[in-house]
């Protein structure tokens, strides 16, 4: 993905919830922190499992299957069994939209 696509609107992820969108191969999750919102990897690094259907606690999110948590900011393994960052993608909110671009290698 080298352009930023529009994948929600902001209505859509109220502050402290989530949002599973697809653009292109890619599940994102869209997380809204304090009225900032951050897109990570949905897929947990550790097993197949979506991390919207786990908890959010802050920028915090726990995978429903065994537990990690990885910070959304960041991407960046808190709680194993993940040893894996997960990847986090640009966003940009232009007006009402949630604008999604390139991802980079998380976990700094």
């Amino acid at each position: 993905m080298a352009d930023f696509v529009k994948v929600a609107a902001v209505s859509e992820v109220p502050p402290g919830d989530m949002k599973v969108v697809d653009v292109g191969d890619d599940q994102i999750l869209l997380v809204n922190v304090d009225g900032e919102v951050h897109a990570c990897d949905d897929i947990c690094s550790h097993a197949y499992a979506s991390l919207s259907e786990g908890d959010l606690d802050g920028a915090e999110v726990q995978c429903p299957l065994h537990g990690a948590i990885f910070n959304v900011r960041t991407g960046k393994v808190l709680t194993p069994p993940a040893v894996e960052a997960l990847r986090i993608f640009e966003v940009k909110v232009e007006g009402e939209d949630i604008m999604v671009g390139p991802a980079r290698e998380g976990g700094e």
